[in-house]
């Protein structure tokens, strides 16, 4: 079995450790064009031009499935992608979290890049999934970055930043782009306030890493031998996995490369 995950960079990691921890024995293609990050301020034809640049060096590689592990990729370019590589590769795109935040009742916060909050794209979704409930569309300018260069101060900043717009007292929090799954525990930590309880995190990784096994018709067997490779392509190249990913527990899980052939 064989996994592919597409993003601009490490946001992919999060998904792809849930898939190792699903599938240890899955060998996974990651590809990303760290170099042309973020995609978020982009055109939606230019994100789309990117996006399949870079599911085409993924599967390249002839995985079972591709997971678009970018929200703003899934946005953009999941009908291009999907017109390009479907039937006989299945796309599995991003989606917020917004469903099942809502279904707690609210207060609902959403925390996004500032080219997603206030977006039609969200916007829709919220009427279709939030519509009963408070929610407060948090925009997170920097913090992807930040992420996926490992800038440990100005996480720190970007997180703080997005915390004092953060109601006291929500319910639930949405992390709208898969770069912000990577430094979760720092966000609860920065919207946690004594006397209140801890709202409740919603994040992509496990859903779309379980929807991909669906796709393909396997289930999940998280005993499995973990004999499962890594191969990383960067703008389409073989390469080490970036040195940033290290500092996450997601990229710490997976296992050694095995250079692209």
């Amino acid at each position: 079995m064989k996994i592919a995950l597409m993003d601009s960079g490490i946001g992919l990691l999060a998904a792809a450790a849930a898939v190792r921890r699903l599938r240890p024995d899955a060998d996974l293609v990651l590809s990303s064009d760290p170099a042309s990050m973020p995609w978020g301020p982009r055109t939606p034809q230019d994100v789309t031009e990117r996006a399949l640049a870079v599911a085409r060096a993924a599967a390249a590689h002839r995985p079972d499935a591709l997971i678009v592990a970018c929200n703003t990729a899934s946005v953009h370019a999941l009908p291009a992608l999907r017109d390009e590589l479907e039937p006989a590769l299945p796309v599995v795109g991003t989606v917020p979290a917004i469903k099942p935040a809502a279904a707690g009742g609210g207060p609902v916060a959403i925390w996004a890049t500032p080219a997603t909050t206030g977006s039609p794209y969200q916007r829709g979704l919220i009427g279709a999934f939030a519509s009963r409930v408070d929610v407060v569309e948090v925009p997170c300018p920097g913090l992807a970055d930040a992420v996926e260069h490992a800038d440990e101060a100005a996480i720190d900043r970007a997180v703080a930043a997005a915390a004092a717009l953060t109601p006291t007292g929500v319910a639930d929090v949405v992390l709208g782009c898969t770069h912000y799954e990577l430094v979760a525990e720092r966000i609860r930590t920065a919207v946690r306030h004594p006397g209140h309880p801890d709202p409740t995190f919603h994040g992509s990784a496990d859903a779309v890493a379980a929807q991909a096994l669906r796709r393909i018709g396997a289930v999940p067997a998280p005993s499995a031998e973990p004999s499962g490779t890594l191969t990383v392509l960067l703008g389409g190249h073989a390469a080490d996995l970036p040195v940033p990913a290290r500092a996450y527990a997601e990229g710490r899980l997976l296992r050694p490369v095995s250079p692209a052939l």
